[in-house]
Parts: C-alpha cells; structure tokens; sequence
C-alpha cells in the first residue's frame, strides 16, 4: 500500500498530508513532482492544497497541463483511488474527474476558519469511518471555495449520493446562515459515480492531530487507508 502526493509549484499542504499517511498512520508515502510520468506503483494519490501555479487564470487552470495529471486519469480508470483538497477539488473540476466548479466564494473574500461540517454519506471507502449525518470540524482557507453546478448535475449528484459533506451549523442544520462560501447545496465534498475520487474543499489533513486542537479529519484518512488495503488484498 503506497500513498503519492502531487507537488505542483505554489502547493503548499503536501508536506501536512505526507505528516498524517506517513507520521501518523504509518503508511508509505512518497512526493510526487509534477511533471514525473509514473505513478503505476501508487495505490492513492492525493491532490493537494495550495496555489499551484500560483492560481494563474483560475484555479486549477494550468495545474491540469501538468504531466503528472494524465497518469492520474489513467490511475483513476485502472479504479484506484484519487483525493483533493482544495486546490485539488479545484484541479479535479478542471480535469473533468469531478463534476462542477469552484468560483469565487460569495462575499469575494478568502476565508480562512474552522466551520462544522456535515458528513452526508458513508457508503464510499473514504466516509467509511465516519457516522451518517455526523457533524465534524475542518479548517477551510480558499478564495474561490463556491461549488457550483448546472440543476442537472446538481440533481445528478443528489440522487446518486455523490455529496459526501455539506457546510452546515453546529447543530447540523444545512442552511444559508451555515454556508461560509455560498456554495450551491453547501456543498463542501462530492465524488465520483465509483465513490473512489473524491474533491473537498475544507481540509482533513490539518485536523488529524491532536496538537492542532482536533481530529475530525483522521477518519477520512483511516477509512481510505483501510479500505485500499482490503481492495489491494482482493
């Protein structure tokens, strides 16, 4: 079981993902450098924040072009596993590998904040250690965080439960006064039809150690580890 975090010039959480697969959960994690072009020995690779090409036309926009990220497409058909945060969500998008966008957040502000989120559905490896409807803290800090979509593809992700997290309240309400960005459907994670690549915007990583003041995020990273290692086992 091996874990891949793409470094592009201006990612800035490689090193605060590596810290939790490799320090924390004990699993093998290597760098990988944006223009390499083998990947294949990779079981997940994660997308990580930041401000890759330093957000040059938008996010994620040249990010795409990098040679990394078309052995990250074959990666994800061969149904391995694929995860990113924030400027990866926004990466994602950009790719095609999720559906939607992210825009600039509703008051054209960056925000950056701790806010309750709401875990919508455990039924794919990377919620799996997580309870259905739980409410959990992440850090956000994103500029253009906005989800949005056409009502088709909003709809699309509904039915099919592709929303795994919304911004909510700590009560776990999903409403306007929970919603830091503006986010259609406080939308904060969704994934794919195959539950395998996810994109969030808030960020797991900086909230899986105890001297950070919380731990809500370690989960994300125990269910995909667990559940890799049993498909890997298959």
């Amino acid at each position: 079981m091996k874990v891949g975090i793409v470094v592009f010039p201006g990612s800035n959480c490689d090193r605060d993902v590596s810290y939790v697969t490799d320090n924390l959960l004990h699993t093998p994690t290597r760098m990988v450098w944006h223009q390499e072009t083998d990947i294949a020995d990779l079981d997940i690779v994660v997308l990580p924040g930041g401000f890759s090409y330093g957000d040059y036309l938008r996010c994620g926009a040249i990010a795409r072009f990098s040679p990394v990220m078309q052995e990250v497409v074959k990666h994800a058909k061969k149904g391995k596993f694929v995860l990113g945060i924030c400027n990866g969500f926004q990466i994602l998008t950009e790719m095609g590998l999720l559906p939607g966008a992210l825009v600039r957040n509703r008051d054209l502000h960056f925000i950056c904040d701790r806010v309750p989120i709401k875990v919508e559905h455990t039924n794919v490896p990377w919620t799996s250690h997580y309870s259905k409807g739980q409410v959990i803290t992440l850090p956000i800090a994103h500029g253009e965080g906005r989800y949005y979509a056409d009502a088709d593809t909003l709809k699309a992700l509904e039915d099919a439960h592709q929303v795994l997290f919304r911004y909510c309240r700590a009560s776990g309400e999903t409403n306007d006064s929970g919603n830091p960005n503006g986010s259609l459907h406080n939308i904060a994670g969704i994934c794919d039809r195959t539950g395998k690549i996810v994109g969030m915007m808030p960020h797991p990583e900086r909230a899986a150690d105890t001297q950070l003041g919380g731990t809500d995020g370690l989960k994300l990273f125990q269910g995909i580890l667990t559940s890799a290692v049993l498909t890997v086992s298959c």
